[in-house]
């Protein structure tokens, strides 16, 4: 297979992957996206595991954050294959350009084909409202310090970090006993606004036991 039909078949190929990511996009569905690196949410500190999991909701002005579009993915892939595809085959097909110089080139054309497209989504396309991520609303297992007394049997608040944001919720003892302000407790369930706690001591000896 010659060179000029190996960038034609990369062009034709980007072409109808686009075409079909286009359709796909419109009738509602998706193609995966490559994501080259770890994902990293916040990093805020958990409690040793053994505590009472249950979620159902987030406090009020907890931050939310989620990961822009990855550099390379399906689209930009796409798009560098068109790019790449038809501006070797020009070169190739009406041209005396020496072969490796033609590669070159196109290699360069369809990164900057696949740079146009990126840029475009994320600064048209992508929102950080979209596609949220829940881990970003787990306040289960956070550490928090109190900031109004929790009374025996009522309610006071915490203080906790979230998604590199100060977060304040409601609280209240999960086992019923007075917390004084400045005690370091863990969030071990929120329900309804309202965030269930335990101090870091209480925790810490029943897992030494």
């Amino acid at each position: 297979m010659t060179w000029t039909n190996i960038y034609l078949v990369c062009f034709l190929l980007g072409c109808l992957l686009t075409v079909c990511s286009w359709l796909l996009t419109m009738v509602g569905g998706h193609l995966p996206h490559l994501h080259l690196g770890p994902h990293v949410h916040g990093g805020s500190a958990h409690a040793p595991a053994g505590s009472t999991h249950a979620h159902s909701g987030r406090p009020a002005g907890a931050a939310s954050y989620t990961s822009a579009p990855a550099p390379i993915n399906f689209s930009t892939l796409t798009a560098f294959l068109a790019w790449f595809g038809g501006a070797g085959y020009l070169l190739t097909r009406y041209s005396e350009i020496w072969p490796v110089v033609a590669l070159l080139v196109a290699l360069g054309v369809g990164i900057a084909g696949a740079a146009l497209v990126f840029s475009f989504m994320a600064k048209v396309l992508w929102s950080p409202n979209e596609n949220l991520d829940p881990d970003d609303f787990e306040v289960v297992g956070l550490i928090g310090t109190v900031s109004s007394p929790i009374r025996g049997g009522g309610t006071g608040e915490i203080l906790f970090q979230q998604g590199g944001g100060r977060c304040v919720a409601g609280a209240r003892s999960e086992n019923g006993e007075p917390i004084p302000k400045g005690v370091e407790v863990v969030i071990t369930k929120y329900e309804h606004g309202l965030a269930y706690v335990r101090t870091w001591d209480d925790l810490t000896e029943k897992s030494a036991q």
